[in-house]
């Protein structure tokens, strides 16, 4: 025999509201995870025309960011680099793929959004010229049409980081 709800404890109670309230971000967390898996990006890509979720800085392609931000930069490149894995690291980014040669930076990580945990795809090159460096950089969410500006924001906290 099953008790009505109203005749039910208030412990009970309490754990039907609470399953109700987190239900929404729970089937949010398993669309997220079924439908935007991690993938592997293992070359720059490019914003696509008119995209409303990316953002790119360098590499002759930038797109919503402020074209007069230097790419091409007066910083050793093994500083920089440190200051980017310093960056994921406060972060709480996840690192994919990282490519190291004598002079090439190159890595992939996911960082995500807080609460709902959308993921973000940031790619992210550092080239060294024997005492400067150039840096290419591309943030793009994996689901939706728009970021509400969040791609652009990350990349300019990541050059601020990579720069100062």
């Amino acid at each position: 025999m099953r008790m009505p709800l109203s005749e039910a404890s208030n412990p009970i109670k309490l754990l039907a509201v609470v399953g109700l309230l987190i239900s929404p971000w729970l089937f949010t967390q398993v669309g997220i995870a079924i439908l935007a898996p991690d993938e592997k990006i293992e070359i720059m890509p490019t914003c696509e025309k008119d995209s409303g979720n990316c953002a790119h800085l360098g590499g002759g392609e930038t797109y919503r960011m402020e074209s007069s931000m230097a790419t091409l930069l007066e910083f050793n490149s093994t500083t920089i680099w440190q200051n980017l894995l310093d960056y994921i690291e406060d972060n709480d980014g996840t690192i994919l793929v990282e490519t190291i040669t004598d002079s090439n930076y190159y890595i992939h990580f996911v960082e995500k959004t807080p609460f709902w945990n959308f993921p973000d795809d940031v790619v992210i090159e550092i080239t060294d010229y024997n005492g400067s460096c150039s840096i290419e950089m591309h943030s793009h969410s994996r689901l939706g049409k728009g970021d509400i500006g969040v791609n652009p924001d990350r990349l300019n906290g990541i050059y601020d980081v990579l720069v100062n």
